[in-house]
C-alpha cells in the first residue's frame, strides 16, 4: 500500500431517501467538492482542505496478524480526522491491479466478483418491487429464463458492510455506519464514497496478505467473530410447521416414522398468523398463542423428551391490532413519524408499529418480552427477523438522524436477542438467526441466513442466488450461514416443485445447518412430507448431514479461530485464473466440493474440479483435476471430497451406510 497513489477529496453533501417497503431511492447534493492537499512532515501526512486552509490529519498505524499455518496479514489502520473543514462526505481513490477481482460488500446474490459494479453499502429489503414486477412480466412475455443474471449493482441487500477482498491481495474494511458506496466500475482504480454521520473522522483497515486464509485472520482481527452455534445443530433437520400444536406433532410423528432425523422443530406462527394477499404470515404480538398452541409450554418440554429442540419467530415490529404494541404507544416507546405519531410502516400488505431501541426504556422493555415469553416458556432459539426497514424520516428518543443510524439498526436488533440470551444465562445453548446486518452484526449474531429467496431455479432471486449470498458473506467476515430449504417467496403462479424442494435440500445437506421452511403460500408448495419421495429423500440427506457433523465441527473451529468461512469460493484453496469466480460451486470447509445441481430437469452437469485428486461421494468415483461432465440424479449431487482430507475413510464408510 503506496499511501502517495491514493488521493482524498471531501465535499458537504445533502442527502434524503425515500422507502417503499424497505426498498430505498437515495439522493446527494454535493457541493464544494475539493481535493485533500498532503503534506508530508516527519512521516506523518496533514490533508489541506484548500476551501477552509484548515488542516485534517492523517495517522497510520501498522499491525500484523500471523495465522497457525504462519500466514501473515499486514494491516495498515488509518484514521482521518476532517474537524474543522465542515466536510461531511470523503472520496477515497485508490490504484488496484486491472484484472482483479473482488468480493464482498455484505451480501451480495447476482454475482460473487463485483469488478464492474457500484455498490451501495445501505441495509434494505433485497426483494426490490421492481426487480420482481420486471421478472414477472418477461416471464409473461418470453417464458421463465431462471439463467438470466443482473448486475449486482441493480440489487439492495439485507446485509450490507463496507468490507472486500480482492484476488490480488488484499482487503479493505471502513469503520462507519453511514451510506457509502464501494465503486468498482473502473479497471485500474477504486472509488469509495462515505457520508460522515455524527463523527468528523473515519478509520479505514488496509490489509494485506498472500493467502485469503491471511486475509481472512487479519479481518476477523478487526470486525470480530460469530458466537457458537450449539453443537445439536448438526444432528440431522429442523423441520417447518404452521397452524398449531397438532400439525407439528403430525409432522415430527411422519418425520420420524420415515427416518428422518429430526432434532427442530420451528413454528413461526407460534404467536398466531395473519392471512393477506401475499398469503399466510406470523401475526407480530409475541406472546404464545392460546388457540393455535395451547399450553405451549408444555408441549416445548415433550418435544424436548423425544429429543426435539423448539424455536420461534420474532422482528422489531408489532402488530397494531395486539396487546403488546398497544402498551408500546401507551408507554411512548415507538419510533415517531415527522408529525410526533407511531411511525406505521408497510409491509407486505399490512401496517406495523416499531420500538424506539435508541429509548434504554423500550429497548429493555422489548429485550424482557423475548426473556419472559420466548426464553421463558423454553424456546431453544428463534428466527430474528427483519431490521432493514428503519425509515429514512423516522424521529428516535436519541434525537440522532435516522439517516445516520439506519445501517447499525439490524446490528443493535441483533445485540438485544444476544444480551436475553446471555442475561438468562443461556449462552452457547440457545441461537437465534438473523437475515439482515451490518459490521456490528457479526459479533452478535451466531448464524445467519440468506433471506427470502423465490421458489424457483432462477440464478438472481431463486435457488442459484444463496451461493454467492453465502461466499460474500465469508468474504465480509460472516463465515456461517444457510438458506430456507426450498426458498420462501411464491407470487402468482410461482410455484414449489417437488424437484426444486429436493436440490435444494442437497445444497443445504452441505451447509452448516439444515432448515425447512413452508413458504408465504405452504398449500402452493411442495413440502417434505409432500409424498414418499420426498420424506425419503429428506431422511437420506439429513443421515448425511448427520454423518458430517465431526467434519462441520472441524470446518466451524477454523472460523471461530481462524476467521475462515465454512462455505468457501474454490478461489480460497486453489490459484485464481483456475476457477475464475465461480458461483455454482463452493467448498465446504477445506476438502469438500460441492456442485450443487439448479436447473429444472437436469440428470447431468458439468463442474470444474481444481488440481487435486477427488472422490465423488455419491458414486465412489475418483477424478483429476479439470472440468467434467457428470451424472445428477436426484439424490446424487455432484459433491467430492479431496484425497488428502483425514475424513476420506470415515465418510466413505458413512456414505455406504446410509
Amino acid at each position: 500500500m503506496d499511501i502517495r497513489k491514493w488521493t482524498f477529496e471531501i465535499a458537504e453533501g445533502k442527502a434524503s431517501a425515500v422507502m417503499r417497503q424497505g426498498s430505498f431511492r437515495h439522493r446527494d447534493e454535493i457541493s464544494h467538492k475539493r481535493p485533500l492537499n498532503p503534506l508530508e512532515k516527519n512521516g506523518a501526512y496533514t490533508l489541506r482542505d484548500p476551501l477552509t486552509m484548515t488542516d485534517g490529519i492523517l495517522s497510520m498505524e501498522d499491525r500484523s496478524v500471523t495465522t497457525r499455518e504462519g500466514d501473515l496479514c499486514r494491516i495498515r489502520h488509518l484514521h482521518l480526522d476532517l474537524a474543522g473543514t465542515n466536510a461531511n462526505r470523503l472520496f477515497i481513490s485508490f490504484p488496484v491491479p486491472a484484472k482483479e477481482q473482488v468480493f464482498g460488500c455484505g451480501e451480495t446474490f447476482a454475482a460473487f466478483d463485483l469488478k464492474g459494479e457500484r455498490i451501495r453499502i445501505w441495509v434494505a429489503e433485497h426483494q426490490n418491487a421492481g426487480i420482481i414486477a420486471a421478472k414477472m412480466l418477461q416471464q409473461r412475455i418470453t417464458g421463465p429464463r431462471p439463467d438470466r443474471k443482473l448486475g449486482a449493482g441493480r440489487y439492495e441487500s439485507y446485509y450490507a458492510q463496507p468490507t472486500c477482498q480482492s484476488d490480488c491481495g488484499y482487503f479493505l474494511h471502513v469503520d462507519g455506519c453511514g451510506y457509502m458506496e464501494f465503486d468498482f466500475r473502473e479497471p485500474k482504480r477504486t472509488l469509495l464514497v462515505i457520508h460522515l454521520t455524527d463523527t468528523e473522522s473515519v478509520d479505514l483497515y488496509y490489509g494485506e496478505a498472500d493467502t485469503f486464509a491471511g486475509r481472512s485472520a487479519g479481518l476477523q482481527s478487526i470486525v470480530g467473530t460469530q458466537p457458537r452455534i450449539p453443537e445439536r445443530l448438526l444432528d440431522g433437520v429442523i423441520l417447518a410447521s404452521q397452524e398449531g400444536t397438532a400439525a407439528a406433532d403430525e409432522k415430527i410423528r411422519t418425520a420420524m416414522e420415515n427416518g428422518v432425523p429430526v432434532n427442530g422443530i420451528w413454528c413461526q406462527d407460534w404467536c398466531g398468523c395473519r392471512k393477506t394477499r401475499f398469503g399466510y404470515q406470523v401475526m407480530w404480538n409475541w406472546e404464545y398463542d392460546q388457540d393455535l398452541y395451547p399450553d405451549l409450554p408444555e408441549k416445548i418440554r415433550a418435544w424436548k423428551q423425544q429429543g426435539v429442540s423448539f424455536y420461534g419467530y420474532i422482528n422489531p415490529f408489532m402488530a397494531t391490532e395486539g396487546a403488546l404494541y398497544k402498551e408500546a404507544s401507551r408507554r411512548g416507546y415507538c419510533v415517531k413519524d415527522p408529525k410526533g405519531s407511531d411511525y406505521m410502516v408497510t409491509i407486505t400488505t399490512f401496517p406495523a408499529a416499531m420500538v424506539d431501541f435508541t429509548n434504554h426504556e423500550a429497548y429493555e422493555w422489548y429485550k424482557n418480552i423475548i426473556k419472559r415469553n420466548m426464553i421463558g416458556i423454553g424456546m431453544d432459539g428463534w428466527m430474528a427477523d427483519f431490521g432493514e426497514y428503519l425509515p429514512q424520516d423516522a424521529v428516535l428518543a436519541s434525537g440522532v438522524p435516522a439517516l445516520e443510524v439506519h445501517n447499525d439498526w439490524p446490528a443493535i436488533w441483533a445485540r438485544m436477542n444476544r444480551e436475553a440470551i446471555e442475561e438468562c444465562g443461556k449462552e452457547g445453548e440457545l441461537f437465534f438467526f438473523t437475515r439482515a446486518g451490518h459490521t456490528g452484526t457479526i459479533r452478535q449474531t451466531a448464524m445467519m441466513w440468506n433471506g427470502d429467496q423465490h421458489v424457483d431455479w432462477s440464478l438472481s432471486l431463486g435457488i442459484g442466488s444463496v451461493i454467492p449470498a453465502a461466499l460474500s458473506l465469508g468474504m465480509s467476515g460472516i463465515g456461517v450461514c444457510h438458506s430456507d430449504i426450498g426458498g420462501y417467496t411464491s407470487i402468482f403462479d410461482m410455484r414449489r416443485s417437488e424437484e426444486l424442494l429436493m436440490r435444494w435440500t442437497e445444497l443445504c445437506c452441505f451447509s452448516p445447518l439444515m432448515r425447512l421452511h413452508e413458504g408465504n403460500r405452504p398449500d402452493a408448495n411442495a413440502q417434505f412430507d409432500h409424498s414418499q419421495a420426498t420424506l425419503s429423500h429428506l431422511a437420506m440427506f439429513g443421515r448425511i448431514h448427520t454423518a458430517l457433523k465431526d467434519y462441520l465441527t472441524d470446518a466451524l473451529e477454523q472460523y471461530y479461530t481462524a476467521g475462515m468461512p465454512v462455505m468457501r469460493p474454490l478461489e480460497y484453496h486453489y490459484p485464481v485464473g483456475l476457477s475464475g469466480s465461480t458461483t455454482d460451486e463452493y467448498l465446504l470447509g477445506r476438502d469438500i466440493l460441492v456442485a450443487p445441481v439448479l436447473e429444472e430437469g437436469a440428470e447431468e452437469r458439468t463442474v470444474f474440479l481444481p488440481d487435486d485428486i477427488w472422490l465423488h461421494l455419491f458414486t465412489g468415483e475418483w477424478y483429476n483435476g479439470g472440468r467434467y461432465t457428470v451424472r445428477c440424479p436426484l439424490g446424487t449431487p455432484p459433491v467430492f471430497i479431496r484425497k488428502g482430507s483425514s475424513y476420506v475413510e470415515s465418510l466413505r464408510e458413512a456414505m455406504v451406510k446410509i
